[in-house]
């Protein structure tokens, strides 16, 4: 008999951390096939949330946000592009040029959840493919609409949201939990609301950490 795990994947979609963690942790949960049985809901954060329409030089931004050289940069970015490959997602080779404000596609992934998690999941992965595989920017609103459309969601219900303030401040409520939760950094994988693993760790550590779990349950 499998156990059910309620899993909270608090992130956002503009961290390429992100985009190893989900899919590393789905790897996971392909090798618990039959063990568990999960419910999973994509929660927001924003890495970005002041960052203006437009967004910003990649490589002026970390160097502000932390203080690392353009070389520096180029390696992170090369082993974040073999680790994704690893796992079967494509980082493009070139990188991201800019970041941007990512609010409207939280909004989406909200609306999206109320449709189903498999919905809300499909609209996610759409999304990282958009920005990290596709070099798309996620603040754009045709670009947003596209992603909407490749999860098999209705892109008119889509365009209602966006052309609407719908779900800004069920958005605005959920990161704050999260924040005052003490959640500082993302991916942040919460299983039934009390076990904590952070960052895009291997599929290995996902799968012990959800079995070890499970039996406790």
């Amino acid at each position: 008999m499998s156990t059910h795990l309620k899993i909270d994947f608090v992130s956002d979609v503009s961290c390429p951390w992100c985009a190893i963690g989900l899919a590393s942790l789905e790897q996971a949960l392909a090798r618990l096939d039959g063990e568990v049985e999960v419910e999973m809901r994509f929660q927001p954060f924003e890495l970005n949330p002041q960052m203006p329409p437009g967004g910003q030089d990649i490589t002026e931004h970390l160097t502000q946000k932390y203080g690392s050289t353009p070389e520096q940069q180029a390696q992170s970015r090369e082993a974040i592009r073999l680790r994704g490959e690893s796992l079967g997602f494509t980082f493009r080779k070139e990188g991201r040029g800019r970041v941007y404000n990512t609010f409207n596609a939280h909004r989406l992934l909200h609306w999206a959840e109320l449709q189903s998690p498999q919905a809300q999941h499909a609209l996610k992965k759409a999304l990282l493919k958009t920005y990290f595989t596709d070099g798309r920017s996620p603040e754009d609103r045709q670009v947003l609409l596209d992603a909407v459309a490749d999860a098999g969601l209705d892109v008119e219900a889509g365009r209602e949201v966006l052309d609407s303030d719908t779900y800004a401040t069920e958005v605005r409520e959920r990161e704050q939990f999260y924040q005052q939760s003490g959640i500082s950094a993302v991916p942040s994988v919460i299983v039934n609301e009390r076990h904590l693993i952070q960052g895009g760790q291997p599929a290995e550590v996902f799968e012990q950490a959800l079995r070890k779990i499970a039996a406790a349950a």
